[in-house]
């Protein structure tokens, strides 16, 4: 543990027991003063966030509650049976339990209650903490968990975001995990420009994103345009499946040293009214302020285009359609649909776009240089094989060209050979239109 650590949990403790001491009074209690001035300079992420936006001690003291049940679980609970060795309640201090964690987690009531006791002018100072103007809550820091319409607000529980639980405690971030509360999939490649395979229009239309990548937060935040155009930068790539619209993705993030989430929109829509709402708003809110390239792909399923209202169905179709939407005007980064069809797109996302980048079928010379591409050096066609005809002469995607290389060299290597037969090739390309219900002639 950190001297920072080690002090903020010092600090917790001392707070605690001057509160708690009039209520429950201790023999020989010390009255130590409160101060910033002994948190350790160690260097470590807890110290450098401190210092780097000059915390308050109140809110120093709040992200230290926020802190403590995953540095110290049972901080709360001691402390307690310390001031209450028989047992019994003391409602001023908050708190509450968890669903499968059962010790005592800190409320917002247990910040007021440590930072302002019974003066009511320092309570309403310290609710203030929690509003949402705060850099806390603006940028996804730490907040008070939502409650049951018509209790406190200040019955929530303190949330400190993942990822800041885990910087402070492990020193490093650990890329959240697939599930249903996080239905999306990091997109990481080890490819690069170079075996991308796009035609010259496409290409120049994706280096315009990088170029944004690079300089957008610049123009929008030193230049001032931010007064005059919404955040973040919403682009759509349509076309074919396998013509390297996911790559694409993948590239912009690694040259512009950002992380990728590819969004699984069967996790996110939902038959139950609001549901599709409540999961994208969880997505955007995990994501904001993180400056994370979001990726939709086959967005027709969410981003389609609106109906006539026919029925409450239809009503409340149109209503996710319109959230999607709001999110994404206001979500800081990159956003990123996908679609097979430019047509499926909703036309209020069509004019909110800065760039629809078309991504076509490659043409002979493209297909070639993929066939030239996807070969492994040790194993190769045989003399046989004439890759410009096969590149004149089917029609194929990028994609579709790789599982094809990949058919044949795993009969290459089934019959204990380095050489790729044309005949392997040719049955490749078959069973891959095959998959389409086309016949190759």
């Amino acid at each position: 543990m950190t001297p920072t650590l080690t002090t903020l949990l010092a600090h917790l403790s001392t707070l605690a027991h001057q509160r708690l001491t009039p209520y429950f009074p201790q023999p020989e209690t010390k009255q130590q003063t409160l101060s910033l001035t002994k948190l350790a300079d160690d260097g470590s992420p807890l110290a450098q966030f401190i210092h780097q936006n000059g915390l308050t001690l109140q809110e120093y003291t709040i992200l230290a509650i926020g802190l403590i049940p995953h540095l110290q679980p049972h901080f709360f609970d001691g402390l307690m049976r310390e001031f209450l060795p028989s047992g019994g309640d003391f409602t001023q201090i908050g708190g509450t339990r968890g669903t499968h964690f059962r010790g005592f987690l800190p409320t917002g009531e247990t910040a007021l209650f440590l930072l302002a006791g019974e003066d009511m002018a320092q309570r309403a100072a310290v609710q203030q903490l929690f509003s949402a103007d705060h850099f806390f809550s603006r940028k996804k820091i730490l907040w008070l968990e939502d409650v049951t319409p018509g209790e406190p607000a200040m019955s929530g529980r303190v949330v400190l975001a993942p990822e800041y639980v885990d910087l402070f405690t492990t020193g490093k971030v650990v890329p959240p995990r697939f599930s249903t509360l996080f239905p999306a999939e990091r997109v990481e490649t080890n490819l690069d420009w170079s075996d991308l395979v796009l035609s010259p229009q496409t290409l120049e239309q994706v280096q315009e994103l990088l170029v944004w990548l690079r300089h957008g937060q610049t123009l929008l935040n030193e230049y001032g345009l931010g007064k005059r155009i919404k955040p973040g930068f919403r682009s759509l790539f349509w076309g074919p499946p396998g013509t390297g619209k996911t790559l694409t993705a993948g590239l912009l993030g690694k040259h512009s040293g950002r992380d990728v989430y590819k969004i699984d929109l069967s996790m996110v829509v939902s038959k139950f009214i609001g549901e599709t709402e409540k999961n994208l708003a969880s997505l955007f809110d995990r994501a904001e302020n993180k400056d994370w390239i979001l990726f939709f792909d086959e967005a027709d399923a969410l981003f389609g285009k609106r109906t006539g209202v026919r029925d409450a169905h239809d009503k409340y179709a149109n209503q996710e359609v319109s959230y999607l939407l709001q999110r994404v005007e206001t979500y800081g980064g990159l956003v990123i649909l996908a679609s097979n069809f430019k047509s499926n797109i909703d036309e209020a996302f069509i004019r909110r776009f800065q760039s629809i980048i078309h991504f076509p079928m490659p043409r002979p010379a493209e297909r070639l240089r993929l066939w030239q591409q996807s070969f492994p050096d040790k194993l190769m066609p045989n003399g046989q094989t004439n890759l410009t005809t096969l590149a004149q002469q089917y029609e194929l995607s990028g994609a579709a060209i790789l599982n094809i290389v990949q058919f044949a060299c795993l009969r290459a290597l089934e019959r204990g050979k380095e050489t790729i037969m044309d005949a392997d090739l040719k049955e490749g390309i078959s069973r891959e239109f095959g998959k389409g219900g086309k016949i190759v002639g």
